[in-house]
């Protein structure tokens, strides 16, 4: 990563986790018998491919991190395998709003890499997305950072690693820039999957790309961290 690059993912990322006002500033209710909401979107990290089974994905281990605080907190998982930043604009985002949820969760945009969709064309989608549940929802919008696809084992070795590595930095400076926008709060994957995948080869699953069941509990850790911060005491 260049260092110019690297100032600006570093800069977005800051922006992206010191807004306090709007969107940013909402909290998960006071009242733990509330019906909570959880909606989450994306690709099929959300929907779980890699994961033995279904409860085993991060989405299905932060429901149940969840339920420890909201006993009738509910998930909907709308994430779908393949599915790239416009899917998510036009397919599921409408569905969300139908849904009154209290917390979303977005993770999308490897599929826009190796569908070589723009990164100005991503910017443009994620920033929809961002804005259209700030503007018609009141939940906590949690976004996570694309892992770094270029330490991946379907990668590293791969003549695209480079290529993969720097689009996925485009990418995560145009997430955390409309995260900032619109008071997105950042789970940054990004840093986490540089420390650990190369030295945790657990973390993923048999296909080389997706996580594995031990890979969406890390996930889920970090997830869980931002979203607990959300929680109003």
């Amino acid at each position: 990563m260049s260092r110019a690059v690297a100032s600006a993912l570093a800069l977005a990322l800051l922006a992206a986790c010191s807004g306090t006002r709007g969107a940013a500033a909402r909290m998960l209710p006071a009242d733990h018998d509330a019906e909570l909401v959880y909606v989450a979107l994306g690709d099929s990290t959300v929907e779980g491919i890699g994961a033995s089974r279904p409860e085993l994905n991060y989405v299905s281990r932060l429901q149940t991190r969840l339920r420890g605080v909201y006993r009738h907190a509910r998930v909907v998982n709308l994430g779908v395998g393949g599915a790239t930043s416009r899917d998510v604009r036009e397919r599921q985002l409408p569905r969300a709003f139908a849904l009154n949820p209290d917390l979303v969760t977005l993770s999308v945009g490897p599929n826009d890499i190796t569908e070589q969709v723009p990164a100005a064309d991503y910017g443009t989608n994620v920033d929809a997305i961002l804005a259209g549940l700030a503007a018609e929802t009141h939940a906590v919008i949690v976004v996570n950072l694309l892992p770094d696809l270029a330490v991946t084992p379907r990668f590293r070795d791969q003549p695209e690693r480079d290529e993969v590595g720097r689009r996925s930095v485009d990418f995560n400076v145009a997430l955390a820039r409309a995260a900032s926008r619109h008071g997105a709060r950042l789970v940054d994957l990004y840093d986490a999957s540089r420390r650990e995948v190369p030295v945790r080869p657990e973390l993923m699953a048999a296909d080389g790309y997706h996580p594995s069941d031990i890979g969406y509990a890390r996930w889920a850790e970090l997830m869980w961290e931002v979203v607990r911060s959300r929680i109003r005491s």
